[in-house]
């Protein structure tokens, strides 16, 4: 048996029939009775512990664990069983559906929307520069790309003219999601400065008066400026608010998913559903991100 969920079994008790894990007679009453496993998306971390920690208000007896580590490790852990939820910023690849089909006896993996984010572009507040097209982070970023100056952007005046690009490790769905809609069917270029964490790419860029990267625009902070973006080179940019994520003009949107082995049921299904509901999505749109309902 898995390590992971050997420990989690001795302190808790065995497995429910329903996706918790329950505890023995013996313990407290106080304790939590039922256990949730929650992984993956750094993106979506702030808002899975959020809804842990209100949920835990609400039903004192369940005890949701938020991990992170980004969407390809929370859905490897959905398959393996080491997890009852997979958050991912990404939709499951064809490969893993048919891993976690083999693994589980047919059963599937369901996918349930649960937001929005709109990926934003970051920059530090000294960067004059407030509005970049699809086109032009395709030439930062991509593998084929010619721009390394920031010159090349027609931005003068900075401390170092070399564009230093943030950018995230390959098993995030962050890092997916911008490879897909931005550069397309290129590579990233190599000599990236990698952060663990959206968090992280956002406190980088901060501290970095030469640096561009990108992460969900829920992680904002009046250090870093977030860029206006066009889809092609000269068109008006659109702002990542809210309201331009909701409607979809704005060019980096996507949607936030949590995933299951099949339909959930017992204490899994209530948390899900109440995630869904009028307050669970009222957590969505304080931390700055779409709801998935109006």
């Amino acid at each position: 048996m898995p390590q992971r969920l050997c420990s989690i079994i001795l302190v808790l008790g065995l497995l429910s029939p329903n996706g918790g894990c329950y505890g023995t007679p013996g313990l407290a009453r106080n304790a939590a009775t039922a256990i949730i496993r929650v992984e993956g998306s750094d993106t979506m971390v702030n808002i899975a512990q959020a809804w842990a920690e209100q949920y835990h208000k609400r039903r004192p007896e369940v005890s949701v664990q938020v991990l992170g580590g980004g969407s390809g490790v929370g859905i490897a852990s959905l398959i393996e069983g080491y997890c009852e939820l997979a958050n991912t910023s990404r939709k499951m690849k064809q490969k893993e559906i048919e891993k976690a089909i083999a693994r589980h006896h047919g059963l599937e993996p369901i996918e349930h929307i649960v937001g929005y984010d709109a990926l934003a572009v970051y920059v530090h507040p000294s960067n004059p520069r407030d509005t970049i097209s699809l086109e032009e982070l395709a030439e930062v970023f991509g593998v084929d790309g010619t721009i390394t100056r920031w010159s090349q952007l027609g931005v003068s005046g900075m401390p170092r003219d070399q564009i230093i690009r943030v950018s995230r490790q390959n098993s995030s769905g962050t890092y997916a999601f911008f490879r897909e809609v931005v550069l397309g069917k290129q590579d990233f270029k190599l000599g990236s400065v990698d952060a663990n964490g959206s968090k992280d790419v956002v406190a980088l860029t901060s501290r970095t008066p030469g640096a561009i990267g990108y992460s969900g625009m829920g992680y904002s902070t009046p250090r870093v400026k977030m860029l206006k973006v066009s889809r092609r080179t000269g068109e008006p940019g659109i702002a990542p608010t809210m309201e331009n994520a909701q409607n979809r003009s704005y060019p980096i949107t996507r949607p936030l998913q949590i995933y299951t082995l099949g339909e959930p049921e017992g204490d899994v299904k209530k948390y899900l559903d109440w995630i869904k509901s009028p307050a669970g999505q009222r957590v969505v749109l304080e931390l700055g991100y779409v709801p998935a309902r109006e």
